[in-house]
């Protein structure tokens, strides 16, 4: 039986998140503690008592989805795993997992990761959009004929679910377009920006520059990356990958499909929440789920 960890994004936040942890695996307070010291703030204290409000800014999201899906691995304290992924920010705790970045290298990355995030959301109102009942081509292609605005298809969760990006009227272009296309529904996201599409791109440059100065390592188990859903242990290809992501695709279906064909049976969620699972068993049969969280 070979076991895939997966790690959750943005958006799978909630209050209290990260207190039964700590409760089960007294050793996270180190970490809790670390990362006060690399973010310059508490938190700790925003993930155990901040409302959904507090958690909901980019630069306290991605650090507390973060921590809480690699203090959930670090709990098991095993070294069974024969692959990883996470879908975007998630990909982060993955290359952990693996090996590949320690744990305050890549805190230190994803809090850099948010902040320019929300200042490239600032620049341009955007926001996101989920697209149901069409298929993946059939997105790509009618976002690709709208060249008047931005509007990319940006995340392929499973089968019938695809998310897009862009502008405020590049979403409203494609809404009115994939409805005439066929899909059941178009349902606008609550999300700060256009995350995975061409607006990210001043956010890429500062992540580019922070990932130049951090060490990668090469990683004990491959590591299924977003941008095409393939495998990688080698170091630099990871970097690469991990910084055309922003801009790019997440490639989640397409991620789980390889690593089924590549012999992956069970499927373990580390993080808050349970949204993996639940798309794991749509993309693929036969494998089972179970989520430490």
């Amino acid at each position: 039986m070979k076991k895939a960890y997966i790690f959750p994004g943005q958006g799978a936040q909630f209050p209290g998140m990260g207190k039964d942890l700590l409760q089960k695996f007294p050793e996270a307070q180190k970490y809790f503690a670390e990362a006060k010291e690399i973010l310059g703030f508490n938190i700790q204290e925003i993930m155990f008592d901040g409302d959904a409000a507090a958690l909901k800014q980019t630069k306290v999201t991605q650090p507390a989805v973060f921590l809480h899906s690699v203090l959930a691995y670090l709990s098991l304290q095993s070294n069974d795993a024969a692959m990883t992924a996470g879908h975007s920010l998630g990909e982060f705790s993955a290359l952990v997992a693996a090996g590949v970045l320690n744990f305050s290298d890549a805190l230190s990355l994803v809090s850099q990761r948010a902040q320019a995030m929300q200042e490239a959301c600032e620049l341009q109102p955007s926001t996101m959009a989920a697209v149901l009942g069409l298929d993946d081509e059939a997105v790509a292609t009618c976002c690709a004929k709208i060249t008047e605005e931005v509007v990319v298809a940006a995340n392929f969760n499973c089968p019938g679910q695809i998310v897009i990006s862009g502008s405020m009227a590049g979403i409203a272009l494609a809404e009115q377009a994939l409805k005439e296309q066929g899909a059941k529904r178009v349902l606008p996201l609550q999300v700060g920006g256009a995350f995975h599409s061409p607006l990210m791109m001043p956010a890429q440059e500062k992540l580019a520059a922070a990932i130049a100065q951090t060490t990668f390592n090469e990683a004990t188990c491959p590591v299924y990356q977003n941008i095409d859903g393939k495998p990688y242990t080698a170091p630099d290809l990871i970097k690469d990958n991990l910084i055309k992501q922003l801009t790019g695709a997440v490639r989640w279906t397409q991620c789980v499909q390889n690593m089924v064909a590549d012999g992956a049976t069970n499927f373990v969620e580390c993080g808050p929440g349970a949204v993996l699972q639940g798309l794991v068993k749509k993309i693929a049969t036969g494998v089972s789920t179970e989520g430490i969280s």
